[in-house]
């Protein structure tokens, strides 16, 4: 325009380039829809065996409520120790694992939490203690 020429550019209409977004948009999803999405697998067996781990290290670090080296080792000493402690127990991992998670843990004296579900991931840690092994189970809610 300066030197008295007409210049002259293409431009798109604003309702096209909205269109060819909706376009893309529709096309997203519905190969979402058709192929799905990734399946759990081996990330999902690897979280859960996270917290199932990370639940009996806080566990076995924590100091007891009454006597012995840890809150692991007292609930695994004996069936009286384990049926006070029962109680707190269950309240404490429930308190140390995410609102989405169920568990189950067992001692040598017996098990607090949920019935394990046989056609769920399961995530499962095992920790040593003086009067046996107590084992942590965790699955998805």
């Amino acid at each position: 325009m300066r030197d008295g020429t007409r210049c002259e550019r293409g431009q798109l209409s604003l309702s096209v380039v909205e269109a060819g977004v909706g376009v893309l948009f529709v096309v997203a999803v519905a190969s979402a829809f058709a192929f799905g999405t990734p399946a759990g697998g081996v990330g999902e067996q690897a979280q859960l065996d996270a917290y199932a781990q990370d639940a009996a290290t806080v566990l076995a670090n924590e100091p007891p409520q009454h006597g012995d080296a840890t809150r692991l080792a007292e609930v695994a000493a004996s069936e009286v120790t384990f049926e006070r402690e029962r109680g707190a127990l269950e309240r404490r991992v429930d308190r140390i694992l995410p609102d989405n998670l169920m568990f189950r843990v067992r001692t040598p004296h017996g098990a607090v939490g949920h019935v394990r579900p046989s056609n769920a991931a399961v995530g499962v840690a095992r920790v040593p203690t003086g009067s046996g092994r107590v084992t942590v189970w965790v699955w998805y809610a």
